[in-house]
């Protein structure tokens, strides 16, 4: 469910999560009150009430923690991007030199920020990953361990640019760790029977004014749904209205192979 919503524009996901929602809520709260009629309605007040006080904290908990949560891993997602081109810029500047090999892991490095922007970014935005990209990885090793069998370059300057290859890869790994969802399964259950539920509660309520009980019912589905909103935008890092976008490495390859 959560890989199907991520990827929709958002005034869709809104109107799928939020808007139709919260038609439904209405549509009943009519339904029941014209079934049971104020009077009747008017006795759950007292007990209910503090019922559904003690039902909404609860919700509002489990949905604070959860966007929290993913706000937390959305902003990893962020960070590894920035660690990926920190240490790919560091990786082109240890890799200037005359040498063939040198040149030979210049361009490597240089098809393998083309292909994770060209390739790997759509890819990962399906939660996949795309093993051109991977093949392009395995060629940087492959380059930097010729480069090392030159003895051109000192120990502490191969020491620099395996551990910045091996910072490019780990950046890596966390970006398609990330990019297949935060949530489990079993909280987005939570989470949408929650809000359900505790909409739905606040239905047998009385209130002798319709009209403000109804804007009642409205702003109570319109405030859980968007916070199902902003989770379902944050939960796939890579993908749908609110994502990461490959600008940093963007920039690292064009300010070292001038394109």
């Amino acid at each position: 469910m959560s890989n199907y919503l991520s990827v929709l524009p958002l005034w869709e996901l809104i109107l799928l999560v939020v808007v139709a929602p919260s038609a439904i809520a209405l549509g009943f709260q009519i339904i029941v009150r014209r079934t049971f009629g104020f009077e009747r309605l008017k006795l759950n007040n007292e007990v209910a009430g503090f019922m559904f006080a003690a039902i909404g904290v609860v919700y509002a908990v489990l949905l604070a923690f959860v966007v929290i949560a993913v706000w937390e891993k959305f902003s990893e997602g962020q960070t590894a991007v920035a660690r990926e081109a920190a240490a790919a810029s560091a990786l082109f500047h240890y890799a200037d030199g005359s040498e063939p090999e040198a040149a030979r892991l210049d361009g490597q490095l240089a098809e393998y920020l083309k292909l994770t922007i060209e390739k790997g970014w759509p890819a990962m935005a399906a939660g996949a990953d795309d093993r051109e990209t991977s093949h392009a990885l395995d060629a940087l090793y492959r380059a930097a361990m010729a480069l090392n069998r030159t003895g051109t370059r000192s120990t502490a300057d191969m020491s620099e640019v395996f551990a910045q290859v091996d910072n490019l890869t780990l950046a890596r790994q966390v970006r398609l760790h990330l990019s297949s969802g935060l949530v489990p399964d079993v909280i987005w259950i939570a989470l949408f029977a929650g809000a359900g539920l505790t909409i739905y509660f606040s239905l047998f309520f009385g209130n002798r004014n319709g009209l403000a009980q109804l804007a009642m019912t409205a702003i109570l589905s319109i405030l859980l749904t968007s916070g199902l909103v902003v989770i379902i935008s944050l939960d796939h890092p890579f993908s749908g209205p609110v994502h990461i976008a490959p600008e940093a490495l963007e920039q690292v390859l064009a300010e070292e192979t001038g394109g």
